[in-house]
């Protein structure tokens, strides 16, 4: 399957669960929950589609890299401080449930798994028939 289509389908899905979750919480949590699950989804999402771009421009068209190893890690790992300094704030500050936070969090690998699974069940039905 195709990197480009595979990345929409998965960006797709990311904001749906997100929405999904945050409509749940909406009407089942408390509203720092809800909040939470929303700012988590956004960050993982901007975080996913950062690492995404990252790789892409690492890699020209023929697959060799362009840039050095040390930058694409020295990216990463700046990425990881920001979002953990923002996890920090959010959650010192009271102003998101850290449960919640956790749940939105996970929106990408939520994404990642069912496509997985979408993938794998498809490859079985076609096998099958």
């Amino acid at each position: 399957m195709d990197w480009q289509i595979l990345h929409r389908e998965i960006k797709m899905l990311n904001w749906i669960i997100l929405l999904i979750l945050s409509v749940v919480s909406y009407f089942l949590m408390r509203p720092a929950w809800t909040l939470g699950v929303i700012l988590g989804g956004f960050a993982m999402i901007a975080n996913f589609g950062m690492l995404q771009r990252a790789v892409r421009q690492a890699f020209n068209t023929d697959r060799k890299m362009i840039r050095g190893k040390a930058a694409i890690i020295a990216k990463y790992y700046l990425r990881l401080l920001g979002l953990g300094i923002v996890i920090y704030l959010l959650i010192t500050r009271e102003w998101v449930d850290p449960a919640g936070l956790a749940v939105g969090l996970s929106t990408v690998v939520l994404s990642i798994v069912i496509m997985g699974i979408h993938m794998a069940l498809k490859t079985v039905t076609r096998e099958a028939t």
